[in-house]
């Protein structure tokens, strides 16, 4: 079994899933994480973004202020992960076509 795959962070994914709107979910995940934890989830995702929008690793590494160790991590979840930062920047763009 997948180490995530377990009752304890289901039960943490459901909670996530039952918040209504940013505002509740940013009050969730500041009782839940650390400032650098959130700060550290930001910038990744930033970075995942970027490096959909075809940006390289050192205009990245400017903008976002992380290491070309993370953004290669990031690139290898975005085209060989699960398909969690591809479902959010795809659900993202659609609702900005909206």
């Amino acid at each position: 079994m997948h180490p995530l795959h377990n009752e304890s962070t289901q039960r943490l994914f459901e909670a996530i899933c039952a918040l209504k709107d940013p505002e509740e979910c940013h009050h969730f995940f500041e009782d839940l994480c650390t400032i650098k934890e959130l700060q550290d989830m930001a910038q990744r995702f930033d970075t995942a973004i970027l490096l959909d929008e075809g940006k390289s690793y050192q205009k990245i590494a400017e903008e976002v202020g992380v290491s070309t160790a993370t953004i290669s991590r990031v690139n290898r979840c975005l085209h060989y992960g699960a398909g969690g930062y591809r479902k959010a920047i795809d659900q993202m763009k659609e609702k900005e076509n909206q």
